[in-house]
């Protein structure tokens, strides 16, 4: 029966079934194109994808807890660095369209077999598969309306606390916004576990069990940052942008969303 559940398993991931310590061989599943597509998945999957949200989380997001001055600043800098567009388009969403898609293919044709085999191994690599999904949709949401409706951020970024808070002020939005981010801290953080497994970079029961606990502290600091964030934005006044200034004022009501007249 083990071995029959294995073969339904997708090229590379026959190892999952047994337990996380034993969760992934070195990374030589697969032929031809099919294993340049997963090194390339893999490899998208840290750098430019973990990156970003690295730095989105850990460093722009956290700046929103010392207030909306300090976010404004971030967000400017983001905004007036050079080529800002390709950077987007080739260290963004080039590469989360690939990763995503292509995870969503493996998705497709594994089988995790949770019910019949329920170890660790399984359940870590089924909830890889649904964050991925999660955090996807969540990714795809937050950079819509943040960049491309309403008010433009990188000519205001003084309107950028705001913004964020107009959503985050909807309570379902706001669950959203939670899963979403815990969706995104946890593929994120075991999918550092699995790339070091794959590429042979942490080999070895100990280690890897080791490294896990790493990665687990690396998503439960992630998910803290990213809610402390969130928090920061419901607990302040919401902000107001005032069209033909640079300031933005605190207001009880609903902020404006619509680009500023001048």
């Amino acid at each position: 029966m083990a071995s029959a559940a294995n073969s339904t398993a997708p090229a590379g991931t026959q190892g999952v079934v047994k337990g996380a310590a034993h969760a992934v061989a070195p990374l030589r599943a697969g032929q031809g194109t099919s294993f340049w597509l997963r090194r390339l998945h893999s490899l998208t999957g840290i750098i430019p994808v973990g990156a970003f949200l690295f730095e989105h989380i850990l460093i722009s997001n956290s700046t929103a807890i010392s207030g909306p001055d300090a976010y404004a600043r971030q967000v400017s800098f983001l905004a007036n660095l050079p080529l800002v567009f390709f950077l987007e388009l080739f260290g963004i969403w080039l590469p989360i369209a690939f990763h995503a898609l292509y995870g969503f293919y493996i998705w497709y044709r594994g089988d995790g077999n949770t019910v019949e085999y329920p170890w660790s191994g399984n359940w870590m690599y089924t909830a890889q598969r649904w964050s991925g999904g999660i955090a996807f949709i969540y990714i795809v949401w937050h950079t819509w309306t943040m960049r491309f409706t309403g008010i433009d951020l990188h000519a205001y970024p003084n309107a950028s606390f705001g913004k964020v808070q107009g959503e985050v002020f909807q309570p379902a939005l706001f669950v959203f916004y939670v899963v979403g981010l815990i969706a995104a801290s946890w593929h994120f953080a075991y999918g550092i576990w699995l790339f070091s497994a794959k590429w042979g970079i942490v080999s070895g029961e100990r280690a890897r069990k080791r490294f896990l606990a790493v990665c687990l502290a690396f998503f439960f600091l992630l998910t803290g940052v990213g809610l402390a964030s969130l928090y920061t934005f419901r607990s302040r006044p919401q902000q107001l942008f005032e069209p033909g200034t640079s300031a933005m004022a605190p207001n009880q009501e609903a902020p404006i969303y619509g680009n500023p007249v001048h």
